[in-house]
């Protein structure tokens, strides 16, 4: 099976020209699973649907749950488990849950719930505020090359 390399904050912001502290260990679930998790909860307990509903970050809670992609996904309201469990490829964030801005370089990082962004009815997550101006950038063609790379990724994270 292929390694794939993984992004840390050093890599992402240095790869920017924008090296900040402090620098983190290499994304280790990376290699575990399809969707971003931490302790087998999705995208850092987040509320994907609130997004769309909320235009923002809710934090959902423990006892709201659905397990899809071998994670579990914390929901604020039954409602929104619900809509996402009837469709989860419409609520999922892009690429698992990682960072969109890596992802166009084909690499993974994780997210942060404030990073975010929807795009043509998606919802994309990245690394933090500052990599995600940066991928907004060029947004459309960030979103291209990630797409291109996403598959071969995703195959390797399985």
């Amino acid at each position: 099976m292929p390694v794939i390399p993984t992004l840390t904050r050093r890599g992402a912001l240095a790869a920017t020209g924008l090296l900040l502290v402090p620098v983190l260990l290499p994304l280790r679930s990376a290699r575990a699973s399809v969707v971003y998790v931490e302790d087998a909860v999705a995208i850092d307990g987040s509320d994907t649907v609130a997004y769309f509903d909320n235009a923002g970050p809710v934090a959902g809670d423990p006892a709201i749950t659905h397990v899809w992609n071998g994670a579990t996904w914390r929901f604020a309201t039954t409602a929104n488990r619900d809509a996402f469990a009837a469709d989860p490829e419409r609520w999922a964030p892009q690429y698992g849950g990682y960072c969109a801005f890596a992802m166009s370089r084909g690499d993974v990082a994780s997210t942060v719930p404030e990073a975010w962004t929807l795009e043509g009815g998606k919802l994309y997550l990245n690394y933090s505020l500052q990599v995600r101006d940066l991928w907004d950038q060029e947004r459309a063609a960030n979103i291209v090359l990630a797409d291109g790379f996403w598959p071969e990724v995703r195959q390797t994270l399985l």
